[in-house]
């Protein structure tokens, strides 16, 4: 409804927002103090913003030039108020920020939600609870805020319960800035003590670059500078109000470190590591990165937000500056601060040039050199990095060459030797633990790790005892496109072209071989008559040892996996004949080549070579005659 004299309406929130309001009220009781951590950052992003449209608007700063956070506390009324003089919103801005959630992956994030409490509040973790938080403490909050260059007369007041509707009206508002009020629930009403906002403070907001202001309790000496009187009360500013990146590291806490890092990440927890960094010289700038413990939702969007954010001689220029780390690093959290780039930077200016491309460089160093110390610091923690951020690592093979020794170190993978699924053997643990006579990396591709731990292609790898990494990821076929070595050692597929196991085959190795080829003979062109249309070739191997047969591919043929990427994308791929490799000393095999009888020997050659289909996790092109064929089977065995 619209009451056309106060400009007053009532509208609802968008889907999105109603269902997370209930879910961090019903979910966030655990740890309610962060309303106060988000409030506060987002009245920080505030000022930093005032600060970049200052820079083309100077009359907006003018007027009150001094930036601060404000807070007060009615322990009467209930209330807890926080002002800032920072931006502030336009009508619209308030319909469009304290309405919708306006960031990508919303709908994924919903659909997300799995109604268990502990790991909703999880999942609110990784996607920033922002200004709703205040509903988890509040059970009625009132926004007043004018924005920078706008008249008093265009002041704005939001206001809801958080039950599905807000109501936007007009009011006069003499200084520009947010005034947030919140009514507490009487749950929550130990939050209307000083005391206790000033230990929120200092746990979460000691970093914030500008001062946060609350009453002080007694009389203050008249030398306190850090004490100042506005509007009728005393005011004294609770954190140290400097941008921590530019103090030095020594003076900063762990605590510290980990309050900012949730300070620009709007993340639950502490970050994996950190690297603090100041560069001086030809260019100067500062950075501070961070890794994070979880992915957020969009992190296999590559069209997402992502990047540092951005300052130029600490004034804030933009939040998500991804020029200045390659594309497989897009986790990465923090700053950059420049004191080389002009103020007026754009979008469009930080595409190219020297002094980007240089930072580009030396920031990706900095982060792979992160991420190297943690895996051999803290192995533990770097598990989890891997597990969460693995996959977009992988991508940092084929696009970063000249980082691409750095990121093979940090790959982790399955091999015979794990035992499980847990990815922890890196490149190096394996050339480690090579054979003596071992020339080649020998891996293996599948669907998933039961598949690959199960592969009759491993069985000649498990007699020598050869360790074979087990690759099991989507992108790994991908990723081994684009490796041909580690350390001087070539990469070999153990399913694709001929098995080469080079000093490892012994003398005897060979003769059995030559005698193999020779005894199977009959059976193998046989099998080759029968099989013409399906298979490109028919050859006895050594590589079984307990299976009757298995498929081998072209060296440069594409793996199942990466096949089915493909032809999912809409890519129309030529089709390729596997060869079908048979083990002549198996009793199956030794029973086809006794069949005499030219229609059960086809039957039989048919089922061998869907089972060796089925073994290596392919698909059948005619399931229901496979079926037909085995009962058939099966009724003469009975």
């Amino acid at each position: 409804m619209t009451d056309t004299n106060t400009q007053k309406e009532t509208l609802g929130f968008q889907t999105e927002v109603s269902k997370l309001l209930h879910l961090m009220i019903h979910s966030l009781y655990s740890n309610p103090e962060i309303f106060l951590r988000e409030l506060i950052s987002n009245a920080s992003d505030a000022a930093d913003k005032l600060r970049f449209e200052a820079l083309t608007h100077p009359e907006w700063l003018s007027e009150d030039s001094e930036l601060k956070i404000w807070l007060d506390v009615d322990k009467e009324a209930k209330t807890i108020t926080l002002r800032d003089n920072g931006i502030g919103m336009s009508r619209q801005e308030v319909i469009d920020n304290l309405g919708t959630i306006a960031r990508s992956g919303t709908s994924e994030f919903v659909g997300n939600l799995t109604g268990d409490q502990k790991k909703d509040a999880q999942l609110i973790g990784q996607f920033g609870v922002g200004f709703y938080s205040s509903f988890v403490v509040a059970q009625k909050v009132e926004v007043f805020t004018r924005r920078a260059g706008a008249p008093a007369s265009e002041g704005v007041k939001w206001e809801s319960e958080g039950e599905g509707a807000f109501s936007v009206e007009a009011t006069d508002k003499a200084e520009r800035g947010t005034t947030i009020v919140l009514h507490l629930r009487p749950t929550q009403e130990e939050f209307a003590d000083e005391w206790r906002l000033k230990t929120i403070i200092h746990k979460y907001a000691e970093h914030i670059a500008i001062p946060v202001c609350m009453p002080v309790a007694a009389e203050p000496a008249d030398d306190d500078e850090s004490v100042v009187a506005e509007q009728g009360k005393t005011y004294e500013t609770i954190n140290k109000a400097a941008a921590l990146w530019t103090r030095p590291r020594n003076d900063i806490s762990d605590e510290e470190y980990q309050g900012f890092y949730k300070h620009i990440a709007h993340d639950y927890d502490n970050p994996l590591a950190w690297n603090h960094n100041k560069v001086e010289g030809k260019l100067e700038y500062t950075s501070l990165l961070f890794a994070p413990k979880r992915a957020p939702q969009d992190l296999y969007q590559r069209e997402g937000v992502r990047g540092l954010k951005l300052y130029v001689q600490r004034v804030f220029i933009m939040d998500d500056a991804e020029q200045f780390l390659p594309m497989y690093l897009r986790f990465i959290k923090g700053i950059v601060d420049s004191n080389d780039l002009p103020l007026n930077v754009s979008r469009e200016l930080l595409q190219s040039g020297k002094i980007i491309d240089s930072m580009k460089t030396a920031l990706t160093r900095r982060s792979l050199d992160m991420l190297t110390t943690m895996a051999e610091t803290k192995p533990e923690d770097y598990a989890i990095c891997w597990s969460q951020f693995g996959s977009v690592l992988k991508e940092g093979v084929a696009e970063d060459q000249a980082n691409q020794d750095k990121v093979l170190k940090l790959l982790r993978f399955t091999s015979t030797h794990s035992g499980d699924a847990v990815e922890s053997v890196t490149l190096a643990d394996y050339v480690g633990r090579m054979k003596e006579g071992q020339d080649k990396i020998y891996y293996l591709t599948a669907e998933n790790f039961n598949a690959a731990s199960q592969s009759p292609h491993l069985e000649v790898f498990r007699k020598k005892g050869v360790e074979v990494l087990l690759l099991t990821d989507r992108l790994d076929e991908w990723l081994m496109t684009h490796l041909t070595e580690f350390e001087g050692k070539k990469f070999q597929h153990i399913a694709k072209g001929d098995l080469d196991l080079g000093e490892l085959n012994t003398e005897e190795d060979k003769k059995a071989e030559e005698q193999l080829q020779e005894s199977s003979q009959p059976l193998v062109e046989r099998l080759q008559k029968v099989l013409v249309d399906k298979v490109q070739a028919v050859k006895a191997t050594q590589r079984l040892t307990d299976s009757p047969a298995c498929l081998v591919r072209n060296q440069y043929d594409l793996g199942a996996a990466l096949r089915q990427m493909l032809e999912a994308s809409g890519q129309k791929l030529p089709e390729t004949k596997p060869t079908l490799e048979v083990n002549p000393h198996h009793p199956l095999m030794n029973r086809l080549s006794q069949t005499a009888d030219d229609g059960r020997f086809e039957s039989l050659a048919l089922i061998v070579l869907d089972q060796a289909t089925l073994a290596e996790g392919g698909a059948l092109a005619d399931p229901a005659a496979y079926v037909k064929r085995l009962n058939s089977l099966l009724m003469e065995l009975a």
